[in-house]
C-alpha cells in the first residue's frame, strides 16, 4: 500500500517515512502543500497523512483543494491543534480520521490499516480467498501453512487480495506498491509475480494467480 506523508517538521517526517517503510508501505514525503497537491494529482495513494500547520498553504487548504478536485483518497490528519473546532473543520472538509500530536506510532499504523480496509470496503483484517488467508495486521499469509514472503511479495499480494477476482493492470500495481522515486523496470513485476506463484500455487491443484495477457493479473477466480 502507498502512503503520502505531508509534514513540515523534518525529524517527524523522516521518522514517519522510515517507520512506514519498515512496516511495508511504499512512502512519499513532502513538507510543502503545493507539492502535496502535485503528488496527489500525479500518483495513486491509499492514504494521505496530512499535517495541518504547513508553511504557506495550510493543511486545511490542501484538503479543501484535494476534495474540490475530486480526489477521494483517505486522509488522516495529524496536528498539534486539539480543539474541537479544529477537529470539526478538518472532518467537515473531508478528512477521514484525526490524530493529535504527540501520538503513538503503533496507533497510527492501526488507523492506517483501518483506513485501507475502508478504502477497499472491508471490515475484517483477515482476507480469505479460497484457502488462502492474509492477516493484514500480522502481515502473514497462509495456504495450508505459513508462507514465507518478502516485504515486496507481501505488498503485492495484499494489494491484489483487496481486489479479488479483478484484473489489475501493471500500472496499478506499480502505483500502489512502489514509491515515486522507484524507477520502473520492464520485468520487475513479472519476476515478483513469478515468486508469488511458486510460493502460493505450487503444489495446489487450484491456481489462484492468473495472467490476463495484455491486461494484467488476477488473484482468485478470474472474471
Amino acid at each position: 500500500m502507498r502512503v503520502l506523508v505531508v509534514e513540515d517538521y523534518a525529524p517527524l517526517r523522516e521518522s514517519l517515512r522510515s517507520g512506514l517503510i519498515d512496516s511495508g508501505y511504499a512512502v512519499d514525503a513532502t513538507a510543502d502543500g503545493d507539492e502535496a497537491l502535485w503528488y496527489v494529482q500525479d500518483s495513486a495513494y491509499d492514504v494521505v497523512i496530512l499535517d495541518l500547520m504547513l508553511p504557506g498553504m495550510s493543511g486545511l487548504e490542501v484538503l479543501r483543494r484535494m476534495r474540490g478536485a475530486g480526489h477521494t483518497v483517505h486522509v488522516l490528519v495529524l496536528t498539534a491543534r486539539d480543539s474541537i473546532a479544529d477537529r470539526v473543520a478538518g472532518l467537515d472538509l473531508g478528512a477521514d480520521d484525526y490524530m493529535v500530536k504527540p501520538f503513538a506510532f503503533d496507533e497510527l499504523r492501526a488507523r492506517l490499516r483501518a483506513l485501507v480496509r475502508r478504502r477497499y470496503d472491508r471490515r475484517d483484517p483477515v482476507i480469505r480467498i479460497a484457502d488462502l488467508e492474509l492477516d493484514t495486521v500480522k502481515r502473514t499469509a497462509r495456504r495450508g501453512g505459513v508462507i514465507a514472503l518478502s516485504a515486496r511479495e507481501y505488498a503485492l499480494l495484499e494489494y491484489m487480495a483487496h481486489r479479488p477476482g479483478e484484473v489489475i493492470t501493471r500500472d496499478e500495481l506499480w502505483d500502489h506498491v512502489y514509491d515515486f522515486a522507484t524507477e520502473r523496470g520492464s520485468n520487475v513485476l513479472d519476476v515478483y509475480i513469478g515468486y508469488l506463484r511458486r510460493k502460493i500455487d505450487d503444489g495446489h491443484a487450484r491456481k489462484l494467480i492468473h495472467t490476463r495477457r495484455g491486461l494484467g493479473y488476477v488473484l482468485g477466480d478470474p472474471p
